[in-house]
């Protein structure tokens, strides 16, 4: 591996976790525990195939132990969204799914799973043609239900749901701005 893609690869890994343990900083008590074991499974995984790649494994072996692995978690990311694509469906709303952000996971997944099948590399065109594929799909709910930016989710939601719930953090979480008992004011009250 050349030296700039593996130092590339560090500092990305760097700023990741920097992103990560801020999040856990600034996270609720209980949220803070859930998201610490969540964090330390992930780094026992990375490390277990970081630890068997180097020391068990040579040659052959440890290309495709390393590029399954790699396919594994891609494939994990790609199919992180699903369940803001079903909320999405569930609200026929698409205020908790970004439009840029599905474009940009269409795009990123399409040139990489092209790039694969050019290079005749699975281990790079499996994973990525995933990602295109639910990139498509988040893009086509994004067309589909454009037009309902949170009519019809407040509607949908207000029987089970705080409103001024979180997704990622759970019905107890306040927003900063909210802590201090500052709210502040929804499209049907301005």
């Amino acid at each position: 591996m050349p030296p700039l893609c593996s130092s590339s690869c560090l500092q990305r890994a760097a700023i990741e976790s920097i992103y990560v343990l801020i999040f856990i900083f600034y996270a609720p008590k209980k949220e803070k525990a859930k998201i610490l074991g969540l964090f330390t499974c992930v780094l026992t995984v990375f490390s277990a195939v970081a630890l068997i790649s180097l020391f068990a494994l040579h040659g052959n072996a440890r290309k495709l132990f390393c590029g399954l692995a790699a396919t594994i978690f891609s494939i994990i990311m790609y199919a992180s969204p699903l369940s803001i694509m079903r909320l999405v469906i569930k609200t026929k709303s698409v205020e908790f799914m970004p439009f840029f952000l599905s474009l940009f996971v269409f795009l990123c997944g399409t040139s990489w799973f092209v790039y694969g099948l050019l290079g005749r590399d699975a281990f790079v065109a499996i994973p990525n043609g995933f990602g295109c594929g639910l990139g498509a799909m988040q893009l086509i709910l994004y067309f589909i239900y454009r037009n309902n930016k949170g009519s019809a989710s407040q509607e949908t939601m207000k029987p089970t749901a705080n409103r001024n719930a979180s997704l990622e953090m759970g019905p107890d979480f306040q927003k900063p701005h909210q802590a201090n008992g500052n709210k502040i004011p929804h499209d049907d009250q301005v």
